[in-house]
Order: structure tokens, then C-alpha cells, then sequence
């Protein structure tokens, strides 16, 4: 590292507090009631409960989530032997990684053990404590005789992830290289530099999945481990053909595939040139592989390569398997980590490359596109779709091989975790299972831009909604063309349209008496966001979507111009659902649109707010915010929020709604509890009604810069017809939950205009 790098991360980790972990409680602790359930004397029923039936440890435990990251520090990344203190970085890093992919806990655990039969003993004493164990940065041989012998005795999942993890990732992209190259793993001639624990347990795994022990070359130190040599231990005995090649320039020569798990700069450009013809060359060794990438293609043009750095495609990077193996195996409670849980970790990782690959993916790694190929055989490690592919995958596997101890529902399962690791989504997935019961057709006036594309072909294939595409026929078939999207999707120009006239009359006498004339009216049909907003009016499309790339108020006011809102609302609002880091959601209105609305107004936009959030699944819990506390701070703008509230309270007199108060209070049930019992707010608030857009814009954007929450939205409130804004420059995954919520408001529509449905008009 450069002097100025290493002084960054030397800085990195000695922030306060210093590490890059810390143990948070799960539950409250903030009363005496709290406290007595946490420790004595509640904490005796679950010990109790323990003791009689020990599988109840995964009830009232944190066993289940938990793993231990335990090392001996004998062989620390490309350092050495650098011992179990040096090594606590190392394995605290690990714990970020399991925690931030797959949402795993982890104890980090150095152990100064003098041999591995003390090293064993220690890590199996520990086996009541965790859910599984995960072996890191110890050296080979002794890693092997360490993991076999913790397997055999432990019931828990037993995993050395520089042997497995590297294994399976090394598969998945050997896999995918192979089939591009027109080549078989069965028949392939594979070469492996290092018979350390990455290089040997690689070489299993192929075998697991189809590769044949007689072609494969192992090449250590002492060059080829050849039948006739005296010095192999058992493990590389395994490899030891009778063959007369001696130096890993022979072995490559005629050789399909070469795994590089040694050092830096040991094969030439000679040895690539001698290959076979399209060979494969994965290059794993850090921070400086056996060949560079630049090198390598200089001397063969018909190779694809992987190495283990990010800044060069196909890097085989262990974070897209170990939190996602072990997520799977404690999951489904299993006893070990076995070869068909690992093959399937690796068949998944493989099939992924081959899906379309999210915006969020696209702009992390600074790309437009990747696609299936020579620089793209593995899954990115920032790939959100990752854990839900791998995690199934090794759960099902496990159940198949009986050593699952607890049985999922599969798909259940996937639901349940994509739930769990995609913020917003279990909100979300109420809205597109209605959307699903009754799709509707949802208009896009930029129907040329690549994401509403992508987000369109969803919405068709999965059910959600009918797109309808507004743009030049001609670009939008060839951009489809392009993007290989052969889903039936309809497509209108609003330039040729054969409805422009009857817009362009229905445009001019709802805007005659605001100055619009027939010839301006056929004028700003030409904007498709008004030609998008007629053809919701006259009712050939049931919704309206668009923002991708336009300013908020170049969408909002022809709408509101062209639509206008609800019979009885005196305002069109915005909302925004956040959703927390621990899961928690919370609707925030009116951050958009209002900029100080009056007491009625705010009334009406927290009975809006309050059918959105039923609509999401919500059980609506409104707070009304203010800077006082029940007329703590009497002034004329807290007076507007206690006056909303009391009519909220006289409308809906069922609602549970309160204020005005602090947003403190309206979050913590035991400061209410504590000052304001007489408070009819139960429960921390779910819906927060703001006394200003200010105030509103200001909260929102604070939970999603310092809080880390996910924002779903501008969700736009009480207009006559379904009009959504999409904030500039969202992903696909964001454009297609604006459309179903689009879809369900289309339905209520639907339903308030009597049978039948209709939105024509």
C-alpha cells in the first residue's frame, strides 16, 4: 500500500470506538419491567425451558444467528504467521461481512493454542455457544486435521472458509468459463499451482461436480506431485499420478484450465502460449497473481481469466459464499456443512451471471452493462440477488441430505428472506400481491429510456401491471431489439397518435376558461407528460407514471392541470414509507408538495396518509409532530397541529391519533408513559404528520443520509386518477414498485366508481 492508503486504514480503525464491531441488544432494556424480563428473575423460565428440551436454545437464544469466526493466526491473508492478536482485524472484518451480507451475528475468537489438538479442544468447548463455526487464516496441513476432526465431533456447522469458500466460488466461475470456452469440466486438463488448503479442497469440489481426478496436475513448491515422490503428505497423495511431467511449464502445456493459488508472477506468457486452444486461467493469488490479466492477454487472445482483485472482471472474491452458505445452514439448523450444500452454492452462483443485472449493481461498479461472458463469469459481490439464490440453494441441499434438523418451505423461505435483507420489501410485497389480483394499465410517458424498459418487461412478465410506453415507435422497438426484451409490450406515439385530436378537445374545454386554446391545447399534447395525464383522464390507461428523468414539477402540475385531485380533498399530498436498518417502517407526510398547509389541510393529509398506510399492511399509529408537547409551547404553528388533530379525532373518531408532540415522544411509548399517560397514542408511532414541507423534506432526507433508511417513494396523495412521481434517476426495482402502487390506487378507484370498475371519463 501507498503511505497515504496505510495511513488510512490505520486511521480507519482507530476511530472511536476503535474496531469495526460492537455487541447491540435486541430487545428494550429502558425499565424496570425490561430488566426483570432480561435477567432476574424472567431469565430463569427460558433456562428452564433449555434444560428440559435443548433445541429450545434456537427459540430463546441467540444461537441460531450466531457464528463464531475463530483462527489461530498461522496463516493471515498473504502475511503469514503473524499470530492470533495480529489476526483480530482480520477476523472483525470477517464479522462486518457476515453481518452486512447475510445479516449473521459474529463473535470474532483468537486462540493462542500451542498445537491443533489444543486448538480443538478449545473451538469444540464452544460448541453450546454458537450456531456454527467458521474457521479462518490458519495454514495447512493442520487446517485440514483441525476441520475434520471439529466435523466429527460437533453438531453444528463446521466450515474453513479458505478451503471451502474459495472452492466453491473457483467452481462457480470454472463453470460458466468452460461452457463460453465449448469445453467439458469432465474431459478439461486442469493444472493447479498450490497444494495449500485453497488449492485442495478447489480440486475436490470439481471432482464433486464432475472433473476427473486423472486430469488433474497439482504443482506445489517442488514442482508437479508426481506417484513417485516421497515427500507428500496424505492430502496431495490424493493427486499423485504416475506421469513423467516434472515442472509446471510441462504441466501446462496442452493444459485447459490453469488455478493459480500460490504467489505472485509464476507463470509466463510462455506457458499461457503453450496451453490448449481457448484455455481458461484463473490467477488468484494477492495482491499480485501468478500472471497479470495484461500480460496474459497480450500473449493469448482466445483466454478467459479470473483473478482474486477487484479492479480486473471475475474476481474470486470468498464474501459471495460464506455468509450465504452459512445463512442457508443455520436456517434449516444443519448439523454440517456438506459437499452437496457447497455444489450447490456454486451451481447457483453460476446460474446467476446469466439473469439481467440490477441498475444498483450496474452504477456500485461504475459499468452500463454486464452481461453473461469472458468478463463476466462471476456474480458481483454487491449483487443483492445473491443471498437469496445461494442461501435456498443450501438450505434445500441440506434438507435433501438429511442434515437439516428443521424443515422449510422453500419458497416461503426465499420470500422470508428477501424480507429480511431488502429493506422495504415486506411493505412492498403486500402492495404487489394486490397489484397482482387485478393488474391495470399504467402509462410511462418516458417509454424510451432504458429502466422504464426494464422495469416495464417485470411488470408484464411477473403480473404486476399492463405498461404502455409513450415514445417513437421505431426507438423503442430497436432499443427492445437491443436489450434482447421480447416481452409483449405496447407502445403509443403521442406525435402519430389517432387520440390527439380527441385529447386535444377534451384538453381544450377543461382548460378553456384558464386561457387554453384548441391550437395551444394540441400544442402541449406534444409533452408527453400531458398526453400521459389525457389518456388517464379519458380512461385508455388507468395510471400515470413518470420522473425518471424529469424535475418534480414538470410531472406534478400537467397532472394536476390535466387530472386535478379527488372529490373532497383539498390538497394533493406526498408521503414517503421509510424504512429503518432493523426493519422498522414509518410513513412521513407531506415532504413534497404542501409548503405550509392549514390545520384543515393537514387533517386531510393524515386521513390520506392513514388509508396509505392500511393499504401497505399498516395498522395506522399517527402522531401529528410539532416542536411542543400538548401545548407545552403554545404558539400559533403548534396551535395548527393540535387543531388538526382534534379534527382527525372528530372524522375519524376510531383512528389511533395524537398530538401535537415531539417526534421523541411520538416514537418512545415510555416518554408518553412517563409525562404524557393521558396520551391516546398506543404504541411507538408508524405515520408522522408534519406541520410543514420543510420540516418534512428535512426529517426524511436525515433518516436516509444518518439514519440509513430506505425511502419508497414520493408517494402522491388525492388526485382523481393514479399520478405517481419517480424521484430522478431511480432503479428499475424502484420504478416497478411505484407502478404496482399505482396499480392498487388504480384499483380503490375502481372500486369507489361502482361496478364494473370503470375509469373512464
Amino acid at each position: 500500500m501507498t503511505e497515504k492508503a496505510r495511513e488510512a486504514a490505520l486511521a480507519y480503525h482507530a476511530a472511536s470506538p476503535a474496531g469495526k464491531i460492537a455487541v447491540q441488544p435486541t430487545k428494550p432494556c429502558d425499565t424496570q419491567g425490561d430488566l426483570a424480563l432480561a435477567y432476574t428473575p424472567g431469565v430463569a423460565e427460558p433456562v428452564r425451558a433449555i434444560e428440559a428440551n435443548p433445541e429450545d436454545a434456537y427459540r430463546y437464544t441467540a444461537k441460531g444467528n450466531l457464528v463464531a469466526v475463530v483462527s489461530d493466526g498461522t496463516a493471515v491473508l498473504g502475511l503469514g504467521n503473524v499470530g492470533p492478536l495480529a489476526a483480530k482485524p482480520v477476523l472483525e472484518g470477517k464479522a462486518v461481512l457476515f453481518k452486512r451480507f447475510a445479516d449473521i451475528d459474529v463473535f470474532d475468537l483468537e486462540v493462542k493454542a500451542t498445537s491443533p489438538e489444543q486448538f480443538i479442544e478449545i473451538v469444540a468447548a464452544l460448541e453450546p455457544t454458537f450456531g456454527g463455526i467458521n474457521l479462518e487464516d490458519i495454514a495447512a496441513p493442520a487446517c485440514f486435521v483441525i476441520e475434520k476432526a471439529l466435523r466429527e465431533r460437533l453438531s453444528i456447522p463446521v466450515f474453513h472458509d479458505d478451503q471451502h469458500g474459495t472452492a466453491v466460488i473457483v467452481c462457480a466461475g470454472l463453470l460458466n468459463a468452460l461452457e463460453l470456452q465449448g469445453k467439458s469440466l469432465k474431459t478439461a486438463r486442469i493444472v493447479c499451482l498450490g497444494a495449500g488448503a485453497a488449492g485442495l479442497t478447489s480440486l475436490h469440489l470439481l471432482i464433486s461436480l464432475g472433473a476427473a481426478v486423472e486430469n488433474m496436475i497439482l504443482v506445489d513448491s517442488r514442482g508437479v506431485v508426481h506417484s513417485e515422490r516421497t515427500d507428500l503428505n496424505s492430502y496431495k497423495r490424493v493427486f499423485a499420478h504416475t506421469t513423467p511431467l516434472r515442472t509446471l511449464a510441462e504441466a501446462m502445456d496442452g493444459a485447459d484450465v490453469f488455478i493459480g493459488v500460490a504467489a505472485a508472477d509464476l507463470v509466463d506468457t510462455q506457458m499461457v502460449r503453450a496451453m490448449a486452444p481457448r484455455p481458461v486461467v484463473f490467477a488468484l493469488a494477492n495482491p499480485v497473481p501468478e500472471i497479470l490479466p495484461e500480460v496474459a492477454h497480450g500473449a493469448r487472445s482466445d483466454l478467459i481469466m479470473a483473478t482474486g482483485r477487484s479492479d480486473y472482471p471475475n474476481q474470486v472474491n470468498n464474501v459471495l459464499g460464506f455468509p450465504f452458505i452459512f445463512r442457508g445452514a443455520l436456517d434449516v439448523r444443519a448439523r454440517t456443512i456438506d459437499a452437496g450444500m457447497r455444489e450447490a452454492a456454486a451451481r447457483a452462483l453460476a446460474q446467476l451471471v446469466r439473469e439481467e443485472v440490477p441498475d444498483s449493481v450496474l452504477r456500485a461498479y461504475g459499468v452500463e452493462e454486464l452481461t453473461f461472458g469472458p468478463e463476466y463469469l462471476i456474480p458481483k459481490p454487491l449483487d443483492p440477488r445473491v443471498p437469496l439464490r445461494v442461501a435456498p440453494a443450501v438450505a434445500a441441499a441440506a434438507m435433501a441430505s438429511g442434515v437439516a434438523r428443521r424443515r422449510v418451505d422453500l419458497a416461503a423461505y426465499a420470500d422470508e428472506l428477501a424480507n429480511r435483507l431488502t429493506p422495504g420489501r415486506t411493505v412492498m410485497s403486500v402492495v404487489i400481491q394486490k397489484a397482482h389480483a387485478s393488474p391495470r394499465r399504467v402509462v410511462f410517458s418516458e417509454g424510451e429510456e432504458r429502466k422504464v424498459l426494464r422495469a416495464a418487461s417485470r411488470l408484464r412478465e411477473e403480473g404486476i401491471a399492463v405498461p404502455i410506453l409513450l415514445g417513437r415507435e421505431s426507438v423503442i422497438r430497436a432499443t427492445l431489439e437491443e436489450m434482447r426484451i421480447d416481452v409483449p409490450l405496447e407502445v403509443v406515439d403521442p406525435a402519430v397518435s389517432d387520440r390527439r385530436d380527441t385529447y386535444a378537445e377534451g384538453l381544450h374545454a377543461q382548460r378553456a376558461r384558464k386561457g387554453v386554446t384548441l391550437r395551444e391545447a394540441r400544442e402541449l399534447l406534444q409533452h408527453p407528460n400531458v398526453f400521459g395525464a389525457m389518456m388517464v383522464r379519458a380512461g385508455d390507461a388507468d395510471a400515470f407514471v413518470a420522473g425518471l428523468t424529469y424535475h418534480y414539477p414538470d410531472v406534478i402540475r400537467p397532472a394536476l392541470q390535466v387530472i386535478g385531485a379527488a372529490p373532497g380533498v383539498s390538497r394533493v399530498a406526498g408521503l414517503y414509507l421509510m424504512v429503518a436498518p432493523d426493519g422498522r417502517v414509518v410513513l412521513i407526510a407531506d415532504p413534497t408538495v404542501n409548503v405550509d398547509p392549514s390545520a384543515a389541510e393537514v387533517a386531510d393529509i393524515a386521513l390520506m396518509a392513514a388509508d396509505r398506510a392500511r393499504e401497505f399492511g399498516m395498522e395506522p399509529r399517527m402522531a401529528l409532530l410539532s416542536y411542543s408537547n400538548f401545548g407545552s409551547t403554545p404558539d400559533v404553528r403548534t396551535a395548527k397541529m393540535a387543531e388538526a388533530t382534534a379534527l382527525v379525532k372528530a372524522r375519524r373518531p376510531g383512528l389511533v391519533v395524537d398530538g401535537e408532540m415531539m417526534a421523541d415522544v411520538a416514537l418512545s411509548p415510555g416518554l408518553r408513559e412517563e409525562d404524557y399517560a393521558f396520551s391516546s397514542l398506543a404504541g411507538e408511532a408508524n405515520v408522522l404528520i408534519f406541520p410543514s414541507l420543510e420540516a418534512a423534506n428535512v426529517a426524511y432526507k436525515l433518516l436516509q443520509q444518518l439514519g440509513g433508511a430506505a425511502a419508497i417513494g414520493p408517494i402522491l396523495m388525492g388526485m382523481d386518477r393514479p399520478v405517481h412521481v419517480l424521484s430522478r434517476g431511480v432503479e428499475v426495482s424502484e420504478i416497478v414498485n411505484m407502478a404496482a402502487i399505482a396499480v392498487v390506487d388504480a384499483q380503490n378507484v375502481a372500486a369507489r366508481r361502482g361496478p364494473g370498475g370503470t375509469t373512464s371519463g
